[in-house]
């Protein structure tokens, strides 16, 4: 399938290699930038580094493409096509109105038609927090399109929704019913300088720089993206445990864990799937030293983690 005219992807521009060039490791790979168009009235931005073997990267909540700056360049250093996305609602890529635009199928649905729209039948995904629910539901939904799956602090949704049973994970999640609220989080998430959506960043080891920093609170700034953000979390909560639970599909896909045991947000007993959920499990790999932000936290041990992985025979 040849690449479509809408999502042809070019060399960034100065502008965005002065915003972002210094921050991101380089290697010497050429960034590009481009947008697909994965269905009805969806437009993703994306930005994406080398040749080979179709990886894309599913940021997680409060981030965006840019979370993967460490982890862009070294990947397609080892000879990979990556692809990282501002997922539905972030930064750059269409913000449906509309609570209902965020579930989590529709979400999975957009990367699937991303690979088809970058020219491929398939891809390796690899996903964090939020970006790994999706990488699981595609996983599920579109086990076609999915070669491997790298899920970065991200519970399968079995066992989230067991951990949220718990009393011990409800207070780590209490912000899942917070933004289910209309109206005020967005309120709230935008005072004193966005501190609110900065205060997740925090745990992270090294901290965030402030340039860093800066790029987060430009994109959160985009005109309706606090809404898409938060509608994750509302589309989500809505959804009946019963449905959750029939939604739920085994996946045939290889798949790595990586996991950094200092999560604030999610306990370590959450990791490890279902066998009968993701029978082709190839590991667990638990970081003791990294927070919720693994690939920024320990960037180097993760990139080799999924080079490794990706590059396996099975």
């Amino acid at each position: 399938m040849s690449t479509s005219q809408s999502t042809q992807s070019v060399p960034v521009s100065p502008e965005f290699a002065e915003t972002f060039g210094g921050l991101m490791s380089n290697d010497g790979i050429e960034l590009r930038e481009g947008y697909a168009d994965v269905g009805g009235d969806v437009r993703l931005h994306y930005v994406e580094a080398g040749e080979g073997p179709l990886v894309i990267l599913l940021h997680g909540f409060p981030e965006f493409w840019f979370g993967w700056r460490l982890q862009i360049a070294p990947l397609a250093a080892a000879g990979y096509r990556v692809v990282a996305p501002d997922t539905r609602g972030y930064n750059l890529s269409s913000r449906p109105d509309g609570v209902h635009a965020y579930a989590a199928d529709l979400l999975a649905d957009d990367i699937n038609g991303l690979i088809r729209e970058l020219g491929a039948e398939s891809a390796t995904l690899v996903g964090h927090d939020w970006g790994g629910t999706i990488a699981w539901t595609a996983a599920m939904n579109h086990p076609e399109a999915v070669d491997r799956l790298a899920i970065l602090n991200a519970a399968h949704p079995r066992k989230l929704q067991e951990g949220l049973h718990n009393p011990n994970q409800l207070r780590k999640s209490w912000y899942f019913f917070f933004f289910a609220l209309p109206g005020l989080p967005e309120d709230v998430v935008q005072a004193r300088d966005w501190h609110f959506f900065r205060h997740f960043l925090q745990d992270a080891n090294p901290p965030y720089t402030p340039e860093e920093i800066q790029r987060y609170i430009e994109a959160w700034s985009q005109p309706g993206a606090a809404s898409g953000m938060i509608n994750y979390y509302r589309a989500s909560v809505r959804e009946s445990p019963k449905d959750a639970k029939a939604a739920i599909l085994p996946i045939s896909a290889p798949t790595l864990v990586i996991w950094g045991e200092r999560d604030g947000y999610l306990g370590s007993s959450l990791a490890e799937p279902e066998h009968d959920d993701v029978p082709n499990l190839r590991g667990v790999e638990r970081l003791a030293d990294a927070s919720h932000w693994v690939h920024h936290d320990e960037a180097e041990r993760v990139n080799q983690l999924l080079i490794d992985f990706f590059s396996r025979s099975d």
